[in-house]
């Protein structure tokens, strides 16, 4: 069975459709910005009988032997819903009476909300570390910048989740008993399962800087840092941001939208140096230094100093930076210590199959957690379809997560970014072919006659043929689009 799927290229949001929508609901990007995101489970059996009815304008379902007067998310007309006797169930295993997920990401609650699906009368219980609602993590920077509020954020109301009967509690597992099939919770409370699901995420990695744990560096992962953060803004606040990548960047230019003076901070010779090569990272850079954002690349922090509270930031090189915040965005690490506790097959995240069931069969894994085929995706729509497996398996059902391209669309500072394949010039036999104009930039890495990476900074309308011919193994003779363009391609 098939599944049609949208992913915004822009931010990562997943649309459930035969067709895309006009607009991403998060990002605003145009429907032109949406590409398929195809997620296959094995072909299931047809269900006995069934009393059920699914919104036809929120997919709620609702149980009886006929339409409820109106929709108890949506407030849709009963008109409105569509008889589902005869629709099929992904189940094949009877027996599961109680499914447990631990974490409420975009992961653990689409787990969720696929279980229900296939199983009306499991029980389903929800774990937040976070109080309040799931939330759209992807929006925190837009949060910080003011452009959205903390009305917009969550996923779904609290309607929801009574109407889907899926249990939202609070709390944070301690252990995981595997033979006695239960989760205990650090307040003392335990939860018992017959199938467990792990999508407790991941958490910021902040380097060893002496400094570090002073009043006024920060990390931005939940709802709560970004409050934090916002407590201390003021017009002309003296900030820096740590590390240059996606996060940093973005976190860059929401604070800069509020006033505060920001200046980022990067270890490598150039800005986004898993995307793009460096003439690209120095185009990004110029971009930056107009909207008012300092620039610092190839530096290395000595300390976060100050007294109680932080004051400035020593650079190696002897310069000291002034500071009164510091936003730390130096990537994330697998919350893999529960799953290690509990003599899970761990490496650097909990290692799953592509059912996403990990060594033990009746526990799975989805989102930052999982490693599947030796990946960490740390992405929101590979969390997304991990989680839709991953639920559906764990309630009895059969579908499978193959991987996902590692193609990157994105937006960075309202600049389109597109990079796909290997971008690292591992040795001779690699050769980089450049070209920068208008403002935009295209590169191609090659080797032995074939395109094996590319990285795109402005102008993107060549991402899908470059994707496709990475993908396919074209060889660069049968590419005449890009030999107008660079004719050293073919030498």
């Amino acid at each position: 069975m098939s599944k049609q799927a949208w992913k915004c290229d822009v931010c990562g949001y997943v649309h459930q459709g035969g067709e895309p929508p006009e607009s991403c609901p998060l990002c605003g990007a145009d429907r032109e910005h949406f590409s398929p995101l195809q997620l296959v489970a094995s072909q299931p059996e047809p269900a006995a009988s069934s009393n059920q009815w699914r919104c036809s304008i929120c997919d709620h379902l609702h149980s009886g032997p006929q339409p409820p007067a109106s929709c108890e998310v949506c407030g849709a007309a009963a008109n409105l819903f569509e008889a589902v006797a005869a629709e099929i169930s992904l189940c094949r295993e009877a027996g599961i009476e109680k499914i447990l997920i631990l974490g409420a990401g975009i992961a653990g609650l689409t787990a969720a909300e696929e279980a229900r699906k296939c199983s009306a009368t499991a029980q389903i219980t929800l774990v937040s570390r976070e109080a309040g609602l799931p939330y759209y993590r992807l929006n925190l920077t837009r949060f910080l910048a003011g452009e959205v509020t903390a009305a917009d954020l969550p996923v779904q109301p609290q309607s929801w989740f009574a109407a889907q009967n899926i249990a939202l509690i609070e709390g944070e597992a301690l252990q995981i008993d595997r033979p006695g099939q239960q989760v205990v919770l650090r307040d003392g409370r335990s939860f018992a399962y017959d199938r467990l699901v792990l999508a407790n995420g991941s958490h910021p990695f902040v380097p060893p800087l002496p400094g570090a744990t002073r009043d006024g560096v920060h990390t931005l992962r939940t709802l709560r840092d970004a409050e934090l953060i916002l407590q201390r803004l003021q017009p002309g606040l003296q900030c820096i941001c740590i590390g240059g990548g996606l996060l940093g960047l973005e976190t860059a230019g929401a604070l800069a939208r509020r006033g505060v003076q920001v200046t980022v901070l990067e270890g490598h010779p150039w800005l986004m140096p898993r995307q793009l090569p460096q003439a690209a990272g120095e185009l990004l850079k110029a971009h930056l230094q107009k909207l008012g954002i300092a620039v610092h690349c190839g530096v290395q922090i000595q300390e976060l100093a100050g007294d109680e509270h932080l004051r400035s930031v020593l650079l190696a090189d002897g310069r000291e930076l002034p500071a009164e915040l510091a936003v730390v965005s130096a990537g994330v690490r697998p919350n893999s210590c529960l799953p290690r506790q509990a003599e899970l097959k761990v490496k650097n995240g909990l290692i799953v199959d592509d059912q996403m069931t990990s060594s033990d069969p009746k526990i799975f894994a989805a989102g930052d957690v999982a490693e599947h085929r030796g990946s960490l995706y740390g992405i929101w729509p590979a969390s997304y379809a991990q989680g839709m497996v991953a639920g559906i398996n764990a309630a009895g059902g059969a579908a499978e997560f193959p991987g996902l391209s590692l193609a990157t669309r994105i937006k960075v500072l309202d600049i389109d970014l597109f990079s796909v394949g290997r971008l690292n010039l591992a040795d001779a036999s690699f050769r980089l072919v450049e070209k920068t104009a208008n403002g935009s930039y295209c590169g191609l890495v090659c080797r032995d006659n074939h395109l094996v990476g590319a990285a795109l900074l402005g102008d993107t309308s060549l991402a899908a043929v470059l994707k496709e011919a990475i993908e396919d193994e074209v060889q660069l003779p049968e590419l005449p689009e890009l030999q107008g363009m660079f004719p050293e391609l073919v030498i």
